[in-house]
Formats: C-alpha cells, structure tokens, sequence
C-alpha cells in the first residue's frame, strides 16, 4: 500500500496519475509506438549520467536473447538524495507501472528493484503493493489479458555500498559477487544480469515513462530546456526553511530554486552530492541542466556561517571510506587528497604541493574506472577554486611556508 500522498505541486511526476494507465495504454500500442514516445521526449536519465532513455531500450529490445531483465536502481546512495524514497513511499503506481512498461518494450519477463540497504523499512510495502497488483492481474501473466505478455517484479536488497549506484558494480552485486564496476565495454544493454542484455533505470525515470506513455512525448518536452526535457525532483537540504523534495522544470536558476526554498545569506550551493560540484554566489545565476549545473537531484544549501574547508573534509572522508579500493587512482587518490586537506587545515600545505594535488584530481577524473573516482575531486576542485580566499586567509586553514 502506497502511503498517503502529501500536497506536493508538480508539472510532470506529482501530476494526476491513475495506477495501470501507462500500462494498459501501452498494451494498446506497438512497441516501437512507445519508443518513439520515448524519443520524442527526449527523457534521459535522471540518476545522474544523463544516458537517452530511448536509446538504451531500442539496443535491448532489439537484442535476439530470449532472457531480457528490467532493473530499478533504488541505491539512492548519493549524500543529499532522497528523492527516489520518496517515490517508492507515496508514488509507488509511477515506478512500477514504468517497469512493466519497460518489460513489454523490451521484451522481458522479469523486473527486479535494487532497494538500498538503509531503505529495508519500505520493503514490506512496497511488497505489499506488488502483491495488489498481481491481484488486478497488472502483474504476473498475460497481464492485462495480453497473451503471453509475461512480467514480475521482485526486490533486492543492497548492502549499503554506494559505488553499487553505478549500474555494473549494481549487477555484480546481484550476482552475489563484490560490488565492483566491471570494465566495459561490453555494456549492460548487451551484457547485463547473468549476460543478458539489461535495462537500468532509476527510479525516477521510470516514474517519468508512466506519465510520457499516458501524456505524450510532445507534453514531457514542453517543460524544461531544449537538450534537458520535463522536470526534475530536488532534493533540497542545508540551510534554508523549507527543506524537501520539490519538482521543477529543468532551467530553473539556482537564485530562483533558493528563493523557493526560502535560503538566507546562502554562501555556497552543492549541486550533485559530495560527487558535484561547489557553486559561490556569483553562479547563482546557473540555471540546473544537463547542459549546465548537471544534477541527479542533491542540492545542498550552505550558508555564511559555513566553513567552506570543514564541508570540503567531510565530503573527501565519506569517499575514502566508500572507494572500492579497485583501481588505484580512486583508492590512492581520495587519500591524498583527503591528506591535502588536513594538511591545509594546520598552515601546512605548500603553493606546489596543492597544485599537485588538484593535478591529481584532474587525472582521477579521467583514469579512474568508475563514476565514484571519476567525480569524488569534484568538490576538491571547485571549493578550493571558488573559496580559496576563505580557506586560505587563516579561518579554514592556511598554505604553509
């Protein structure tokens, strides 16, 4: 059973919504009728990477496996994220009906959800819930009365490791391996779950593939920028009075999405997580895009009080401790990294030693094997860029002689 749903305003996911609406207006369709809905949307990932929706389904569901799977990414594992939560609580008909959507596209008759391990205490309802929609034959077999048209969904629970957000190092973990990211190519689309051809979306997406199927691809695409279509939930914590997950279209300032949220003397604005980037006051004029300040949904507001160099440690302590330890840029990296700052905090760090070290962060950005490497010097990077005045004037810590 869903919780009770509170007032939340939207355009796109907290508009009406009927349970099985997506699913029976999909059945009335052809497959490639909803990819090009799909297409016409333009509707990318909305767990960060930005990957077209519609490409990563055509590549499955013209795959000639007979075993296909349909993954959710619930691993909302990202600091500052809890908008999927939000979904799977009170929005639970959006998420699923997007994955028997996704399973007839594709031609797969199993769905799995991936639930964070933090999130057990969802799993009773969101099972109960399934069980209501085999019950309504929305699930199960010959669904809706389609012939053969077969799809389950069953839930798997993560172990708490954030670099298992990252799709590969998702699916090892379903296999009972070590949550790693494999090497690719190949990709999940041809080698997925058990070498199959996979999909994986987040939560969010699939939310948003219920309402393009019953609403049109032309309707999602009127909201937002040309190259980031329809909306997009926020997850907005820190220093303002209204903190929550809010819907806005894709363009929306920085300034603005503050002034929503009712900030005050707000100094820095986190977009991304621990893994985005740190944008000053003179950026709030940066609108949240792909195009822009890409994010997949954290925002973290800080405001005068903050000392830019204590959030910067933090931020570079939760990825010590998350890193894999895999390749050696990410587990080496992180750690000197981490080093510079403390360096920094008692006077001790040299002009040519902290150029090395955002040297050493440009080289993470691009050696590393997976995202969690790729983007933990994020913040390392833009902090000391854009508050470097602050950090180093005595307050946050000062370079050494």
């Amino acid at each position: 059973m869903n919780q009770e749903k509170k007032d939340r305003k939207g355009t796109v996911l907290f508009s009406k919504y009927t349970r099985g609406e997506a699913i029976k207006k999909a059945l009335s369709q052809t497959r490639e009728d909803i990819l090009f809905e799909l297409r016409e949307s333009k509707l990318k990932g909305r767990g960060g990477a930005g990957f077209p929706t519609a490409t990563k389904w055509t590549i499955v569901a013209a795959a000639t496996s007979k075993t296909k799977y349909v993954i959710c990414n619930a691993d909302e594992g990202e600091p500052g994220t809890f908008k999927d939560r939000v979904l799977l609580l009170e929005y639970p008909e959006l998420v699923l009906d997007g994955m028997v959507v996704a399973g007839y596209t594709i031609g797969a008759e199993n769905g799995i959800i991936y639930l964070r391990g933090e999130y057990e205490y969802m799993k009773k309802s969101l099972e109960d819930y399934l069980h209501e929609m085999r019950k309504d034959k929305l699930l199960g077999r010959d669904i809706l009365n389609k012939k053969n048209f077969n799809f389950d969904v069953t839930i798997r629970m993560g172990s708490g490791a954030y670099v298992c957000g990252e799709e590969t190092a998702l699916i090892e973990s379903l296999e009972g391996n070590r949550g790693e990211a494999r090497n690719r190519p190949p990709y999940p689309v041809n080698t997925g779950l058990m070498g199959a051809p996979t999909v994986v979306n987040n939560v969010e997406t699939l939310a948003s593939v219920s309402h393009i199927v019953t609403k049109g691809g032309l309707w999602f695409k009127k909201y937002g920028t040309d190259k980031s279509t329809g909306s997009k939930l926020f997850s907005v914590s820190g220093d303002c009075e209204k903190p929550g997950v809010y819907e806005l279209p894709w363009g929306t300032q920085i300034s603005e999405m503050l002034e929503i949220v009712g900030a005050k003397n707000t100094k820095a604005v986190q977009v991304g997580g621990a893994s985005g980037t740190c944008i000053p006051k003179s950026g709030f004029n940066r609108i949240l895009a792909y195009e822009d300040a890409a994010t997949g949904g954290s925002i973290m507001i800080f405001n005068e009080s903050r000392n830019m160099l204590h959030v910067l440690k933090n931020f570079m302590e939760f990825f010590v401790d998350e890193s894999c330890g895999q390749c050696t840029p990410c587990r080496i990296g992180n750690v000197k990294l981490l080093e510079g700052i403390e360096l920094l905090e008692h006077g001790k760090c040299t002009f040519s030693y902290l150029s090395q070290l955002k040297e050493l962060g440009r080289t993470m950005q691009i050696a590393s094997k997976c995202g969690l490497g790729q983007s933990s010097p994020n913040s390392f990077i833009s902090i000391l860029d854009n508050f470097k005045e602050e950090i180093f004037d005595g307050n946050g810590g000062s370079y050494g002689k």
